[in-house]
């Protein structure tokens, strides 16, 4: 057996071995120092099987809680959108089957394991069966190879993937970014959060029903656009009026946080209904605009009532560019810094599973290997 990772460390002088031989991971969860936990180079195998996309990532993770930097080597995803596509939607018997495939398929591209300190795993929220199906994985390889294993929350991936490295989405600098607000919007969550620290956070509202990515897919459905729906939603807004029709903002107005998009959906299916020549991109545009205003504002004022320096916009419907730039716009006007991952890191990934462990990791967090298809930020 190839003997495990030296702890490693950053100098002036470059990457170099101490003298001390035990893993990174060993290293930090003994109880480093902070500064010490800046130093130590910690490498990451990361899975992700939580809905229709199998995934794996290897990471280079270094600097902490107070600046961590965070390096993809590799960034493996084998989706699954054609075959669940003449369904209209996930079926989670055919997720499990497809993931039971992909995953010692994508596996065999991966580096060296016994180079790794520790192996990740997403064990919730999501499908279960499909979860299942990375966590049975994860522990084979981890037995195998002599790994620490560690379950990850996938809606902490999303909000950590903003750590990831940055080239189409010009992030400012993370120094002086506390307080956050944090917007976690996806298929199934839409989550506000006062965030103090990246470890730190209190949830301060979120869907009373619907999910804004569940509502998008809904609405792509009474327009009979392809799964997934949100993408092709907002690729059909593109040539529509925003303005044609005035669709509702639930709750736009409540003094609390939550949100509520089944009166949206419900108004564009009784406007289908009643306007059967009406234009497709007008409705689409239209109702896009109205659920990006009510996201855009809720995220707005409580940047404004809890004096946040910055917003972090994260989660699968984020690749929305209009929500972006909505949110750009908004926050621009006030010097409020907002930060957003990477296209390839909004949908789902490994890679952002990586992020969350090694946070995780820092702080001692740890959560059962056991699949928890409800699990909640």
């Amino acid at each position: 057996m190839k003997e495990g990772p030296a702890l490693r460390s950053f100098s002036e002088g470059g990457p170099h071995r101490l003298a001390v031989r035990t893993t990174a991971f060993q290293a930090v969860n003994r109880g480093s120092t902070p500064l010490e936990a800046t130093l130590i180079l910690m490498k990451l195998l990361a899975i992700e099987t939580s809905c229709d996309e199998t995934a794996f990532a290897v990471l280079e993770a270094k600097g902490g809680l107070k600046s961590p930097k965070l390096k993809v080597i590799q960034n493996l995803v084998a989706s699954q959108i054609k075959i669940h596509r003449p369904f209209g939607g996930v079926v989670p018997n055919l997720a499990k089957r497809e993931h039971i495939k992909n995953l010692p398929i994508l596996f065999k591209k991966i580096g060296d394991v016994e180079d790794m300190d520790v192996i990740a795993v997403t064990v919730g929220p999501g499908l279960e069966p499909a979860l299942w199906t990375g966590i049975t994985f994860a522990k084979e390889i981890a037995k195998k190879y002599k790994k620490p294993l560690l379950g990850a929350n996938h809606l902490e991936g999303h909000l950590y993937s903003f750590l990831l490295p940055s080239q189409k989405s010009k992030n400012p600098k993370r120094d002086r970014m506390f307080p956050a607000i944090g917007l976690v919007v996806s298929g199934g969550h839409t989550i506000l959060l006062k965030m103090d620290s990246l470890t730190k956070w209190s949830k301060i509202g979120e869907t009373r029903d619907d999910a804004v990515g569940e509502a998008y897919d809904k609405v792509a459905r009474m327009l009979k656009l392809p799964y997934p729906g949100g993408p092709e939603v907002e690729k059909l807004a593109k040539s529509g009026n925003p303005d044609a029709i005035n669709f509702p903002r639930p709750m736009i107005h409540h003094k609390n946080y939550d949100f509520s998009f089944s009166g949206i959906k419900t108004s564009v299916l009784y406007y289908l209904r009643d306007n059967p020549d009406c234009k497709p991109a007008d409705v689409a545009a239209s109702f896009q605009k109205a659920a990006v205003e009510v996201l855009v504002a809720k995220a707005m004022r409580a940047a404004r009532e809890y004096s946040a320096k910055s917003v972090i916009l994260a989660g699968g419907v984020a690749a929305n560019k209009f929500l972006r730039k909505s949110l750009e716009k908004e926050t621009s006007k006030t010097g409020i810094k907002l930060f957003v991952p990477d296209f390839d890191f909004n949908t789902d990934n490994a890679a952002m599973i990586g992020a969350a462990a090694y946070i995780n990791v820092l702080k001692k967090k740890r959560y059962k290997l056991v699949a928890r298809g409800n699990m909640n930020i």
